[in-house]
């Protein structure tokens, strides 16, 4: 090696990394959301915590780093049950909502573990993708869709003109089910028979839930599975952020929706 190239080299080791501040924090952002963060949603983080960076250096530091967003991709696939057609598709694919509360959507996935299965059932908000309620059972019956609906009421003062959507499932055409909306003045809507996008803001928020929680570790049982998954649905909606939210997690984006609209 050249004198000239030794010494080069030995005082760049020598010199103090002008990064480093900047890689504490991807660090400390990427272990408190347990990687599943990527590029985008650390950068997105970092300006929002006042540190102005471009994306581009924040992959690049990451990948020096060999920090990775930790996110298995799966296929979607929910809990049906039997199918039959008695609400029109309102939505259709709309998924946009000015406000909150103007669009709620509704589905029921099953997660097995160790031969065993358990069933979540949440509400979603399509203004912010916020879980509004959800339940959780070891059999998908209806107590487990009512469940959520009553936590849904007890949560929200339900506006005149809120649309419910959900697919065919039988949870959806019961007859309970349908009298709870009723009697809220709610608009129930589902998807036509046999497509999934029509419901896909719920979909991907399952999706988000599988790849993010369930396949990243091996689970002793169901009942470990549950108190994280209780712990990961407080997470996605505080603190979890949304590239489409402008950087903010549902709760945050809503609040700021709300002061807004208050001032």
């Amino acid at each position: 090696m050249a004198r000239a190239t030794y010494y080069y080299h030995t005082k760049r080791l020598q010199e103090p990394d002008e990064n480093e501040d900047i890689r504490q924090s991807i660090r400390r952002i990427y272990e408190t959301h347990k990687g599943r963060y990527g590029y985008r949603r650390v950068t997105a983080q970092l300006r929002s915590d006042g540190i102005t960076i471009n994306h581009k250096k924040v992959q690049k530091l990451m990948v020096e780093m060999k920090l990775y967003g930790k996110r298995k991709k799966v296929k979607y696939k929910s809990y049906k049950g039997e199918v039959g057609k008695i609400a029109p598709n309102i939505i259709d694919r709309d998924f946009v909502a000015a406000a909150p509360n103007q669009k709620w959507t509704t589905d029921v996935t099953e997660v097995k573990i160790k031969d065993k299965k358990i069933y979540l059932s949440p509400i979603l908000d399509m203004f912010n993708g916020e879980i509004i309620s959800y339940s959780i059972s070891y059999s998908p019956n209806q107590h487990m869709v009512m469940t959520m609906l009553d936590k849904a009421f007890k949560k929200i003062p339900i506006p005149p003109g809120l649309v419910l959507h959900s697919d065919q499932g039988v949870h959806y055409q019961h007859q309970r089910y349908q009298k709870a909306l009723k009697d809220k003045n709610i608009v129930q809507s589902m998807s036509r028979k046999g497509n999934c996008l029509d419901n896909a803001m719920m979909e991907n928020f399952f999706g988000l839930m599988k790849s993010e929680l369930l396949y990243l570790q091996e689970w002793d049982s169901v009942e470990q599975f549950k108190k994280e998954l209780i712990r990961y649905i407080h997470y996605y909606n505080n603190d979890r952020i949304k590239l489409r939210l402008n950087g903010k997690s549902p709760v945050q984006y809503r609040a700021l929706f709300q002061s807004k609209r208050a001032s």
